[in-house]
C-alpha cells in the first residue's frame, strides 16, 4: 500500500525527514511513533500529497507522490492533527460537502452512516463550531471515512477525547482491520498503539527500526519469567544459571526473575529444579515489558 525510497523532505536547512525507506502491507495498522518535532505529521502530509517531497520517491496505493497525486487523493482518508470543519454549518452539512467533492455515489447513506456510528447522529443539525473537541475530533473521523478509501491516514485519533469516546474510536479501527482497510496511526498514547498495531515504526526524523511490538520487546529486553518463592537465596540464583538456556537470573526479594527464549519449552525444567532444590514455589509469571520502555530505549538511543 505504501513504499517510499530515500524520501526526504527540507524546509530551508532544516531536515524533517531524512531518506525514508519504508513500506506498509495492505491490511495491516502501522504504528508510526517519535517525538514532537520528529518529522510524522510531515510524512503524513507528503504521502497524501498534501504537501511534496524535496527528494526521494513514494508509491501510494500504486500511485506515485507528485506524478498522480489527485488518484492518491482520491483513494487516501486522513485525519488531521486539527478537524478544520466549517463551523458555521451543522454536521450533516459539512459531511455532505466533503462527501460531493469526492463524489461519493450516495451522500446522505454515507453521511447518516457514519454520523451514527461515531455516535453523532442527534447532533447533526448543530453547528459544528458548538461541538467539544472531542466530537469536532470524531466528525473530522466521519469526513476521512466518507468516501471509503482503502488506506487510511490518522493523526493522534484520540487526541482530547474522554475515555469513552477513545474507546470507541479504537473498537472502530480495530473493526475496520477486520475489513481489510490499511491504517497508518501516528499516536503518541503507547498502549493505544500496542494494542491496535500489527507493526510499528519508531521515527526520529530517520527511521530507528520497525517490528511487531512483540518482537521489539523480545530483541531489546529478552522474555522474562518471575518465579516467586516462599524463601529466596543466593544458592537458588546460582543453581539456575548454570542451566544452559538461562541467560540471566535476579533475586528481588523473593522472586526470581529469569531472562529466557523459550518459557514455554523450560519453564517446567527451572520448576523441577527448583522444587528439587527445596524451593517453596508459590506461582509462575511472565513479566512484560512494556512498549513505553521499549520506545525510550530508542529514542535516546
Amino acid at each position: 500500500m505504501i513504499t517510499t525510497e530515500n524520501l526526504t523532505k527540507k524546509f530551508g536547512d532544516i531536515t524533517a525527514v531524512d531518506h525514508l525507506n519504508l513500506e506498509v502491507r495492505e491490511g495491516e495498522v502501522f504504528g508510526f511513533l517519535g517525538p514532537n518535532g520528529a518529522g510524522k505529521t510531515t510524512t503524513v502530509r507528503m504521502l497524501s500529497c498534501l504537501i511534496g517531497p524535496t527528494s526521494g520517491r513514494a508509491l501510494v496505493n500504486g500511485f506515485t507522490v507528485g506524478k498522480e497525486d489527485k488518484q492518491i487523493r482520491r483513494s487516501v482518508g486522513i485525519l488531521t492533527e486539527t478537524p478544520g470543519m466549517y463551523d458555521n454549518l451543522s454536521a450533516e452539512h459539512n459531511l455532505n460537502i466533503y462527501a460531493h467533492l469526492y463524489e461519493v455515489e450516495y451522500p446522505k447513506v454515507q453521511v447518516e452512516k457514519y454520523l451514527r456510528m461515531l455516535g453523532l447522529w442527534d447532533r447533526r443539525q448543530d453547528e459544528a463550531g458548538t461541538f467539544s473537541k472531542g466530537m469536532k475530533q470524531k466528525l473530522a473521523i466521519c469526513r476521512a471515512l466518507l468516501h471509503e478509501p482503502r488506506l487510511l491516514f490518522l493523526d493522534e485519533p484520540t487526541a482530547a477525547l474522554d475515555p469513552e469516546s477513545a474507546r470507541l474510536v479504537r473498537d472502530f479501527i480495530a473493526e475496520l482491520r477486520q475489513q481489510g482497510c490499511t491504517i497508518f496511526l501516528c499516536t503518541h498514547n503507547l498502549d493505544e498503539a500496542d494494542r491496535l498495531c500489527d507493526r510499528i515504526g519508531v521515527f526520529k526524523s530517520r527511521l530507528l527500526v520497525v517490528d511487531s511490538p512483540t518482537n521489539l520487546r523480545r530483541q531489546l529486553f529478552g522474555r522474562k519469567v518471575v518465579f516467586h518463592l516462599a524463601t529466596g537465596n543466593d544458592g537458588l540464583v546460582q543453581q539456575v544459571q548454570a542451566l544452559p538456556f538461562v541467560q540471566e537470573v535476579k533475586l528481588v526479594e523473593n522472586k526470581l526473575v529469569i531472562t529466557l527464549d523459550d518459557p514455554e519449552e523450560h519453564n517446567p525444567d527451572i520448576l523441577n529444579l527448583l522444587v528439587g532444590a527445596g524451593a517453596r514455589v508459590q506461582f509462575v509469571g511472565e513479566l512484560r515489558t512494556s512498549l513505553e520502555d521499549v520506545y525510550l530505549h530508542l529514542v535516546k538511543q
